[in-house]
């Protein structure tokens, strides 16, 4: 009987499905799940988070552990919801052995709990930055790499009142976990040094108009503190401009970052001299970060200098190869051995050294900085000074700490 190519496909198919060397391909492969936000006001931070990621796996030669890496990614729009539907497609329907991500504040708090009914699975975070995430109610099988918001204010609010000379600060801010924790940071120091912070403003992701919110701006500040990401930074920076704002600006991490920075229109006019802190600091002249900052630079699309996103996402990244490396492999037994490994593993990056603590999050250096124009025109985040490993608590006994309370709209309070 003849056969049409249809029927020996199909025939040749169900063969390979069956043959003991197409099992042991598949054991030969590492899946892992890639969570940011391709979606929303986001959009831009989440496509720098997969340059740093994939630069990580292209350092790596898609190989680790002597198993092929398959990247499998996934989209969100920065809210808890999305994160999860994100995260269980790629668990319960890709099965991914590891997932990266997710990229917000909220989103990681939501896909922390998500990692708790699927102990089988490892979670290591994006660039989620969120206290609460690994703090309080952590989860066993997350690890997060990057340090959190908080922690990203080390040194500012103390700059801020000590050598800018500003003693009076209002915030302006996104109206969810990760901005709280950022404002919590930024006032620990700068109340503690004896600023005052009499009015603080939440805005809704993806807000468009900032009019009301410019007008409720107390006009006896020293300067404004703003904690706002991608288009939502934008489009508050260029109203403030537009209204002829004339009050000094702090940065929050992510607004001054890159993905804020390369925006079109006249944010120099407003952002040059803003002191702020973080993760990374674009004019660091270490050899690290200068051979990771060329080696993003050869992804698609890639910003002047690596957004803290796209760092986040590599340090995460690299974080889960570096462990299969240590194990060959190995994701037996419910991952044990690569989950010791990765909580015992301590690392260079191109920001200095990483280890974690007791709840899995990082320790590492953190970075003030002040936004610069560059010889060539760009704005750039200039290195002041380094405060080098940075803990969770920020150095304060952790009962201590414990007591301050969780991050929200009210807490802290610095009348």
């Amino acid at each position: 009987m003849a056969l049409n190519r249809r029927t020996l496909l199909a025939l040749a198919t169900a063969t390979a499905l069956t043959a003991p060397g197409v099992a042991l391909a598949q054991d030969d492969t590492v899946k892992i799940g890639l969570l940011a936000t391709f979606e929303g006001a986001f959009t831009v931070l989440g496509e720098d988070s997969e340059r740093g990621a994939m630069t990580a796996v292209d350092e790596f030669g898609d190989m680790a552990g002597g198993k092929k890496i398959e990247v499998i990614r996934g989209s969100s729009d920065a809210s808890p919801d999305s994160a999860v539907r994100a995260a269980r497609k790629l668990v319960e329907q890709d099965g991914v052995d590891i997932l990266v991500g997710p990229l917000s504040g909220d989103e990681g708090i939501a896909v922390k709990d998500y990692a708790k009914t699927h102990p089988e699975v490892t979670f290591i975070n994006g660039s989620s930055a969120a206290q609460d995430t690994t703090f309080r109610d952590p989860a066993d099988n997350f690890y997060r790499f990057n340090t959190d918001g908080a922690q990203w204010m080390a040194g500012l609010g103390t700059y801020a009142y000590n050598e800018k000379g500003y003693q009076t600060v209002a915030t302006v801010a996104e109206d969810y976990s990760f901005p709280y924790t950022q404002v919590f940071g930024f006032m620990a120091e700068f109340c503690n040094a004896g600023g005052t912070v009499p009015s603080k403003s939440w805005v809704p992701i993806g807000n468009k108009d900032y009019s009301s919110v410019i007008a409720a701006i107390p006009d006896e500040v020293d300067a404004i503190y703003v904690a706002l990401g991608g288009a939502d930074a934008v489009n508050f920076l260029t109203q403030y401009q537009q209204a002829g704002g004339q009050a000094p600006l702090i940065g929050g991490s992510i607004t001054v970052d890159q993905t804020v920075l390369t925006a079109k229109g006249r944010l120099k006019d407003v952002l040059i001299g803003t002191p702020a802190a973080g993760p990374t600091a674009d004019t660091n002249d270490s050899q690290a970060w200068t051979d990771f900052a060329a080696a993003y630079s050869k992804q698609d699309g890639a910003f002047p200098s690596p957004s803290l996103f796209a760092h986040a996402y590599y340090i995460n990244m690299k974080a889960a190869l570096l462990a299969l490396d240590e194990v060959n492999g190995d994701l037996s037994d419910g991952q044990a051995a690569f989950r010791e490994a990765l909580s015992n593993l301590e690392f260079d990056t191109p920001t200095g050294k990483v280890s974690l603590d007791e709840n899995r999050n990082a320790i590492a250096d953190i970075y003030l900085t002040e936004v610069t124009e560059g010889p060539d025109g760009t704005l750039l985040n200039k290195l002041i000074q380094v405060t080098p490993q940075v803990n969770q608590t920020l150095g304060i006994d952790k009962d201590e700490f414990m007591a301050l309370g969780a991050v929200s709209r009210d807490n802290p309070s610095c009348p």
